[in-house]
């Protein structure tokens, strides 16, 4: 209630620069023990592909959540991981068993 009437713009809490989130991410890195520079790039990668490509997040969700206009940024952007393919190739294979056969 204390803070109602303050948001300016539709935004809750003032537009944060780049520079001020790698700030942030510095500080929570070092509280965590985490002896690597961590950015606000580096987490979106890690969003899309950790995060969503590995649970089966469709790529054309992907591209929708992270704002992208074209496919192709998405593609280049998220890396696929060989245990996500190593998962595919083994649903895939569940699914064909015994529906078809070798062609003639």
């Amino acid at each position: 209630e204390r803070y109602r009437g303050l948001a300016t713009g539709g935004n809750v809490f003032p537009p944060m620069s780049l520079g001020q989130v790698n700030v942030g991410l510095k500080k929570v890195a070092k509280k965590c023990g985490i002896n690597r520079t961590l950015t606000f790039h580096m987490s979106r990668h890690t969003f899309a592909t950790t995060v969503c490509l590995s649970q089966g997040v469709p790529i054309e969700t992907l591209s929708q959540m992270l704002g992208h206009q074209d496919i192709t940024t998405t593609q280049i952007y998220a890396k696929v991981t060989r245990t996500k393919i190593n998962e595919d190739m083994t649903n895939l294979a569940k699914q064909i068993e015994g529906k078809y056969e070798l062609a003639k």
